[in-house]
């Protein structure tokens, strides 16, 4: 598995107004795409920087992932996806490592995107999230 670039760091916030008012003021970036992903009950909002992406999240059920995080941790960064050019081949080579993963089998993300997340108890508490691009 090769990693091609950071493709975005995904970030809790209450709302996605919060988050668009935060970065209108920090740095005068207006949200590129606005998506409800229904299968991770969850609305993005999408800021480019450059070849990544900021992508604000926010819960649109409290029961989800994203909303007991918020209610574990408050507002902030949720995870970082790793951009690779076959996450079911990715997801094989990591299961048949041993390593514990969230998905077995990867699942639709934003902008139709395939997704897969890595339990955080495997890289020191981080969630990581591998990515395949739909384009």
């Amino acid at each position: 598995m090769k990693l091609l670039r950071i493709n975005h760091l995904g970030i809790a916030s209450n709302t996605l107004d919060d988050a668009a008012g935060r970065m209108l003021k920090l740095f005068g970036m207006e949200v590129e795409h606005i998506e409800e992903v229904a299968s991770q009950k969850v609305k993005t909002g999408f800021y480019p920087v450059g070849p990544s992406t900021l992508e604000y999240l926010e819960p649109t059920d409290p029961a989800s992932a994203v909303g007991k995080f918020l209610e574990k941790k408050g507002p902030g960064i949720h995870h970082v996806a790793f951009e690779v050019d076959d996450v079911d081949a990715a997801v094989k080579e990591l299961l048949g490592k041993g390593v514990r993963m969230i998905d077995q089998t990867p699942r639709d993300g934003a902008h139709g995107a395939r997704i897969a997340f890595i339990h955080p108890a495997e890289t020191g508490g981080v969630l990581m999230e591998l990515c395949q691009s739909a384009h």
